[in-house]
């Protein structure tokens, strides 16, 4: 099925976000592990709904709070695990578990992102320093 189907066509702006959002996510799409709004399918399938979720969330709550190395790699285990054991397994895992553990692992991922960021510029910022002297 092409993913022209079944989605809304309305602006741009959505037609860019159903475009773009699969492949910079990677996400394969499929019509059972994606949310539908009022019969149309999501851009993206319930986990990288939950990662966009989460790396938004990170984004806008970073200055406010954020957890560190260790808690992130943990945040990020749920989604490891269920991805995983799908995989390997006949068990199948719900949208919201999806939408759950992608929610955690986008926070994570974007909260580690950020962290690396911000200790690169200052390791940058005070070799600058230095060489000034």
């Amino acid at each position: 099925m092409s993913l022209k189907t079944n989605r809304i066509s309305c602006s741009p702006v959505i037609n860019w976000f159903y475009k773009w959002l699969p492949i910079i996510f990677g996400c394969h799409c499929r019509e059972e592990r994606s949310f539908h709004y009022k019969g149309k399918k999501f851009p993206i399938c319930a986990r990288c709904t939950g990662e966009l979720i989460g790396i938004i969330f990170s984004l806008f709550t970073y200055i406010f709070f954020h957890i560190g190395i260790l808690p992130s790699i943990l945040f990020m285990i749920p989604l490891i695990a269920d991805g995983s054991i799908q995989s390997l397994t006949s068990y199948e895992s719900s949208n919201i578990k999806r939408l759950i553990t992608g929610l955690f692992f986008g926070y994570a991922l974007a909260n580690l992102f950020i962290m690396s960021s911000v200790y690169a510029y200052k390791s940058g910022q005070s070799t600058f320093i230095k060489l000034m002297e």
